[in-house]
């Protein structure tokens, strides 16, 4: 990305901004759990560098809850459950809450049969998907997870179209590997998420060529066409098979769920509402979790042995560049661009929050 400096960026050490940031939920009503859990879901999307997902969200949450289109301290609510099928409803609380929760769940249905299939519908914005596959590899897990919107964020233009039709539609997946970190994978199928034209736009960037349309459905590399009046639409990853992805996360995550589609007709298009399809598996309910480990062990082990194709580079696996970063970030702090300190500081303010020292830009 080229840069047109709107301020510089300063770093902020990872536990402070959590701090600040579950002081202004629970300003604006969340309990003192809940804005624990959704600061440190934000705080850790940061740190392993997505941006787009971390606390540059924190004014749009408080604005969507100020608004009542999420509502504080919800919690997951089973509306059907036949053993390793659960449906839950969101209830349009906190993804952060809902989310966690619904895992917890999945977690104890695939250790009792194996596997489980987990529905979510009517929750919040999910956040960081790679979370939920965390959470479950961390149980020992291996994990699927497929998400859309039910309106309120269509973005995304279809192969072959040229204004916005289907949400960015993330799809994660996990799985735990003996005495490392597990491999995560999580993308969205829209060639960015509209987070990171949010964060380009507040630094003053422009996008690579080939992401984002302009009003009237042709190329731009700026962010601020995306935003304007008619809006840009976001291009899906590797075209048609990004496009046909995507399609399938609006049918399984949304109208399976019971959520429904991306559709500007559909009941709650006027909130942000996630819905989720996740499969849970446990590997030791296959005839051998010992096998299971030593083979995705040998399938590492013979992809990172590919020589690399550019001098020092490195074959990276799913997940490894998230870890890279985190460590980095622990060391140095999470940067944050002026833009998004401002909007964060102003919405700090009007709950009575004061931002951590450093913090105004």
């Amino acid at each position: 990305m080229s840069t047109t400096p709107k301020g510089a960026d300063a770093t902020f050490d990872p536990t402070a901004i959590g701090s600040f940031v579950a002081a202004v939920f629970a300003a604006a009503g969340s309990s003192a759990e809940e804005s624990r859990i959704v600061a440190d879901h934000l705080v850790e999307a940061n740190l392993q560098g997505h941006d787009s997902h971390g606390v540059i969200r924190v004014t749009k949450y408080v604005d969507w809850c100020k608004a009542g289109q999420v509502v504080a301290n919800r919690h997951a609510q089973v509306v059907t459950d036949s053993g390793a099928l659960l449906v839950v409803d969101g209830q349009f609380g906190y993804g952060q809450v809902i989310g966690r929760e619904a895992m917890a769940l999945a977690i104890e249905r695939a250790r009792k049969h194996g596997t489980a299939t987990l529905a979510i519908r009517n929750a919040g914005h999910l956040g960081r998907i790679g979370a939920w596959a965390e959470q479950l590899a961390a149980a020992g897990l291996a994990s699927y997870h497929l998400v859309n919107t039910s309106g309120f964020g269509i973005l995304v233009a279809p192969h072959g179209g040229s204004d916005r039709r289907m949400s960015a539609n993330p799809i994660a997946a996990g799985v735990p590997v003996a005495g490392k970190p597990p491999l995560i994978l999580d993308i969205a199928t829209s060639l960015v998420a509209e987070g990171k034209i949010q964060v380009a736009r507040n630094k003053g960037e422009t996008l690579p060529p080939g992401m984002i349309l302009d009003g009237k459905g042709k190329p731009t590399t700026q962010p601020e066409v995306f935003y304007a009046s008619p809006p840009g639409a976001i291009l899906p990853v590797g075209a048609h098979k990004g496009s046909g992805l995507s399609f399938f996360c609006e049918v399984l995550a949304g109208a399976l769920t019971g959520g429904g589609s991306s559709h500007p007709d559909n009941p709650t298009a006027k909130r942000l509402v996630n819905n989720m399809l996740t499969l849970a598996f446990d590997p030791a309910a296959f005839g051998s979790g010992e096998g299971f480990a030593a083979d995705v062990a040998r399938l590492i082990g013979w992809t990172k042995a590919s020589p690399p194709i550019d001098r020092g580079g490195a074959v990276l696996l799913p997940g490894e560049i998230e870890q890279r970063t985190k460590a980095e970030r622990l060391r140095r702090g999470i940067p944050l661009d002026a833009v998004t300190r401002r909007q964060m500081a102003a919405t700090a303010a009007s709950a009575g929050v004061p931002p951590p020292p450093g913090f105004a830009p």
